[in-house]
């Protein structure tokens, strides 16, 4: 009784796969039979009709490329037989412009961090030698340490 499940299942899956099998095919490319007559044989004898096609209609391996077609091969809609698809787009690091403006950032960024710490070693310099502070330097962002209204005039 196992048994008979068991080939019922996979006569099941193989009338599934040549019938998927056939409907994908090119009509060029499938063997001794239109495809139409192909996909009425597989269904109605759903043993022999799916070997049948495996050993007789299904297209030889090679074939697409001894055509010079795939499946998936140009249509007159699309530009006829010289068509290419469209090359994917580059990835950013790929893009020769894109990695040259994110290394102009990228020195920018090092500049002006290179400065700050110029500036930073300055100030702590100053401190610890008792100098006030340079007339030059920046005013702090926020409220002055009186309390009063920032240096740019905005509320504190």
């Amino acid at each position: 009784m196992r048994f008979f499940l068991l080939l019922d299942i996979a006569t099941l899956a193989l009338l599934v796969y040549c019938l998927i099998d056939c409907i994908q095919t090119n009509s060029a490319l499938v063997r001794s039979l239109p495809k139409p007559f192909w996909l009425i044989l597989i269904v109605l004898l759903p043993l022999v009709g799916p070997i049948a096609w495996l050993v007789a209609g299904r297209p030889e391996r090679g074939a697409a490329a001894a055509t010079g077609r795939a499946p998936w091969a140009a249509s007159r809609e699309r530009g006829g037989t010289g068509y290419r698809p469209p090359r994917p787009p580059l990835g950013p690091d790929d893009d020769e412009d894109f990695l040259r403006q994110i290394k102009a950032i990228d020195a920018e960024h090092k500049r002006t961090l290179d400065q700050w710490e110029r500036d930073l070693s300055e100030r702590e310099r100053r401190l610890r030698e008792g100098e006030p502070p340079a007339d030059d330097a920046p005013p702090p962002d926020g409220p002055t340490p009186s309390g009063g209204p920032t240096p740019s005039g905005g509320p504190h």
